[in-house]
């Protein structure tokens, strides 16, 4: 892999350039660095969907929106509460991640039927649980090329089928809802141009990882679009680039984009809609702010020790190097686990080898047909074993597995000892196939995160994941569970032909047309609760540092735990009570003491006597700071990390934090400009401080006098002051640039007071 941070020409689709002397040889004519900027597919989409007057600040409208039943429930709240009547375009409410119905008794089932009910009373349709995961749906029914699609699922990623999707928090799903438009600048375009072609045995998650690994951790492609291009792309199936492209959201781009092609358009002629099909290919002259150069030939199969997908490897150097790895991989552990935390993986390695206790195929990133039809070549006349290692496969969709049953695909799986199941995200957030206390569990899904797996570190629970492809995961299945690449393996790896039967979702799948019932009642259970009231930016702001963390990265799953948290995510007070909780169990215990004092100030109540330790800190403040009073102050809670936001979409991150009298995320920098963007929907400032030093301790107070003055006049950029016992120092924030409509959000205290007006 090789990495361009200045720019890179491409001329023809084929030849790369660095400079505009180079790129002039190459063109036999003048280029312009600025219109050649304009050649590139994502600039075209963008400025497609545009609606503000220049391309410099984007006021993006999407073509069609997707949500899960994690999410759909506070989306459509919310938008009630701002005045919805009518989906203002198609809108797909899929039920893929609680389907399994099995914690906290009815609640599952029942934001499914409001689900159902929302999609006839506004013009939506739904997908009943276990038809198919959020992604693969989108992909076999909604893109299409030069099309945008925002999604309320951070993998939100339909690049290779010449369809921009972007992955973000709710709020940003219900301002599209109410005709409103998503805002942000122009990103840079990142080219990933693809030579070569891929060895034997080498999946979409291989190349994925590789590319992670190559590009996470200095963020190299940050808030970027990724465009995929080059002559390397012809050489990959469209089910293989939609493996690549759906991992994409692991090295935090903002989006992704790819060269079309004959086997894009078969792709939608398979699923009935070749109409939908266009040619998508850079100009003659491109400019790409950055490039990246990937010989697909070089790529191994890989594995991404826990816990983090840039956490990369091939699988060839982990077991050359076996020890030492899974050793550096201990250390790095006991900085997300904890140094307390009992936490190996040296138990693993037996005879040399590293065995593995589990492997998983499944999902958006996984369970594909032809990764499917890759397990089942391999696991053909073979045995996983009848000792602790179990397998599992979850095709990602009905139609797939249909087709599968039909080919005699899942026989061949089953009768090796594998389950197949049906399709369901659990694996990926901690659902579904749980593995035992110490256990290593190798996953063709998206994440590998702490927690992800089921861990509960303060019940003495840890287990671990690393991601493979699903050939290399089939290979060490066979292999009695020892880690194997699918390179040692002599298999033939069939060229099966699918075909979409898109009969069951005909069947099954309530489809609105469009159309809005009004007569139709919204159903809803008792565990659906709306949001509790949520106060304006005060002129002054006074905040509790109750939570500091240090870790290089953190985390939404460390924000707000998934797995069994997600059955009470449409109860915004019973969500709120699991906010850090594995990573600091004081937090919602101080969060809320902290919020009983502004509980009194808005009842008129002395905030002191709700909150004894405020008396020495306001003394300390009258002395510093003239015109700060009780009546023109709002009191609350903040938490500082170095890095907050990684991972996935949910806005439940930042809203639990508010509905626990949260005002402020302090950190060094935002891992995602979904959870920033989530921080402020929720009325929340996104603070930085300068990455030289942490100015905050737990137990602080912090006042940021003028705050909503500071908001107002458009400032990025004030000062505040720590109370730190007898101590008062002044600290500088920032908090970067906004738009008028995130300063307005803030201002009003949150989204639904923005449109509430």
């Amino acid at each position: 892999m090789k990495r361009y941070e200045n720019g890179m020409y491409l001329i023809g689709g084929k030849t790369l350039c660095a400079t505009a002397e180079e790129a002039k040889a190459a063109y036999g004519a003048e280029v312009d660095e600025q219109k050649a900027a304009q050649g590139t597919i994502a600039w075209s989409i963008l400025n497609k969907h545009n609606t503000a007057p220049s391309m410099e600040n984007l006021q993006i409208r999407f073509d069609k929106l997707t949500s899960h039943d994690i999410t759909y429930v506070g989306i459509i709240q919310t938008a009630r509460a701002s005045g919805l009547e009518k989906f203002p375009m198609p809108y797909v409410l899929t039920n893929c991640h609680n389907s399994l119905c099995a914690v906290g008794g009815t609640i599952n089932e029942d934001d499914h039927m409001f689900g159902l009910t929302s999609a006839k009373r506004y013009g939506g349709v739904y997908v009943p649980p276990h038809q198919a995961v959020i992604h693969q749906y989108a992909r076999e029914m909604l893109a299409r090329c030069s099309d945008m699609i925002l999604g309320s699922d951070s993998h939100t990623r339909y690049g290779a089928l010449g369809t921009m999707a972007m992955g973000e928090g709710g709020p940003e799903l219900v301002k599209q809802l109410l005709n409103k438009t998503y805002d942000i600048k122009m990103p840079e375009i990142v080219g990933i141009y693809l030579t070569g072609e891929v060895r034997k045995g080498v999946g979409p998650q291989d190349v994925a990882l590789a590319l992670i690994g190559g590009t996470f951790k200095d963020g190299f492609v940050n808030n970027r679009v990724l465009e995929f291009v080059g002559p390397g792309v012809e050489k990959l199936s469209a089910d293989f680039r939609i493996g690549v492209d759906v991992m994409t959201t692991e090295t935090t781009c903002l989006s992704s984009i790819w060269q079309t092609d004959e086997a894009i358009r078969e792709f939608y002629a398979i699923h009935g809609r070749e109409g939908d099909y266009a040619e998508l290919k850079p100009a003659d002259v491109a400019y790409y702010d950055r490039m990246i150069e990937i010989d697909l030939s070089e790529i191994r199969p890989m594995i991404a020790m826990p816990f983090h997908p840039s956490n990369a490897f091939t699988i060839e150097e982990v077991n050359r190097n076996l020890a030492d790895i899974l050793h550096e991989v201990e250390e790095a552990a006991k900085v997300s686990l904890g140094a307390d935390t009992t936490f190996t993986l040296s138990d693993k390695i037996r005879n040399g080898g590293l065995y593995v206790d589990q492997g998983i195929v499944a999902g958006c990133a996984g369970g594909g047909f032809e990764n499917l039809c890759a397990v089942a070549d391999i696991l053909k006349g073979r045995s996983i074993g009848c000792d602790e290692f179990s397998m599992s496969v979850y095709p990602a969709s009905t139609p797939i597995y249909m087709d599968l049953a039909r080919k005699g695909k899942l026989a061949d799986i089953i009768a090796a000892g594998a389950i197949v199941k049906t399709a369901f995200c659990g694996p990926c957030f901690g659902a579904g196939d749980t593995p035992a206390n110490g256990d290593l569990s190798i996953r063709h899904s998206t994440r590998n995160f702490p927690n992800r797996e089921g861990s509960k570190l303060q019940q003495g629970q840890i287990a671990s994941v690393a991601l493979m492809d699903a050939r290399s995961i089939s290979a060490t299945a066979i292999n009695g569970g020892r880690l194997t690449s699918a390179e040692d393996l002599d298999v033939e790896y069939s060229a099966e032909h699918y075909f979409f039967d898109s009969s069951i979702y005909e069947k099954r799948v309530f489809d609105s047309h469009g159309k809005a019932d009004s007569s139709v009642e919204v159903r809803f259970g008792p565990n659906i609760k709306d949001w509790p009231a949520m106060a304006p930016l005060p002129e002054n702001l006074l905040i509790k540092v109750v939570s500091r963390i240090e870790d290089p990265v953190t985390t939404t799953d460390e924000l707000i735990p998934s797995g069994e948290t997600s059955s009470y995510r449409s109860n915004p007070l019973g969500l709120a009570e699991f906010t850090l909780s594995r990573k600091d169990p004081d937090y919602v215990g101080e969060a809320k003491r902290v919020q009983q004092a502004q509980k009194a100030l808005q009842a008129g109540e002395d905030p002191v006597a709700a909150l004894p330790e405020l008396a020495p800190v306001w003394e300390k403040i009258r002395e510093a700071c003239d015109g700060v009073t009780w009546e023109n102050t709002g009191i609350g809670s903040t938490i500082f990390a170095v890095k907050p936001g990684d991972g996935s979409a949910r806005e439940q991150a930042a809203s639990c934090q508010k509905v626990l009298g949260g005002w402020a995320n302090i950190a060094h920098e935002y891992a995602t400009k979904r959870y920033r963007s989530n921080l402020m929907n929720w009325g929340m400032l996104p603070l930085l401080v300068d990455k030289g030093s942490i100015p905050v301790e737990k137990g602080d107070y912090v006042l940021i006098p003028d705050v909503r003055a500071a908001i107002a006049g458009e400032k990025v950029a004030f000062d505040g002051i720590v109370i730190r016992g007898d101590e008062v120092k002044k600290v500088s924030f920032s908090t970067g640039a906004m738009t008028d409509t995130e300063r307005e959000i803030l201002l009003k205290g949150c989204l639904i007071n923005y449109y509430r007006g």
